[in-house]
């Protein structure tokens, strides 16, 4: 019996790409956001620990760890822009028919569509 996981292999391919893409972003950061990065979000580091460990002032890791942040939920969100354009354009015949489809539906349906 196919499990949910199986059932959807579109699904399941976006959630591998997800981990990739995140990584991707990471490597992407200035090295000193990338360290402060990891040893806080994928480490755990307390901002103690990580400022410590760096030798650097705990401001610094919070600034760094914001900074980190913001340019990773940037970078992230214009990759998912894109796959939404993607996803979503204008597709010729093959949108058309779905229209087609959608609006036969709707004509054959009841009144009161709820």
């Amino acid at each position: 019996m196919p499990t949910a996981l199986h059932s959807h292999p579109p699904a399941t391919l976006e959630r591998r790409q997800v981990p990739r893409l995140l990584e991707a972003r990471i490597d992407g950061l200035p090295e000193a956001l990338r360290i402060v990065f990891v040893l806080r979000a994928v480490e755990e580091l307390s901002v103690e620990e990580t400022a410590c460990a760096l030798g650097i002032p705990e401001a610094t890791v919070r600034t760094r760890f914001s900074r980190a942040r913001s340019q990773l939920r940037e970078a992230l969100s214009r990759e998912i822009d894109l796959a939404f354009d993607d996803a979503f354009a204008f597709d010729g015949e093959r949108c058309d028919r779905i229209v087609s489809r959608v609006m036969a539906r709707l004509a054959a349906g009841t009144e009161d569509p709820c």
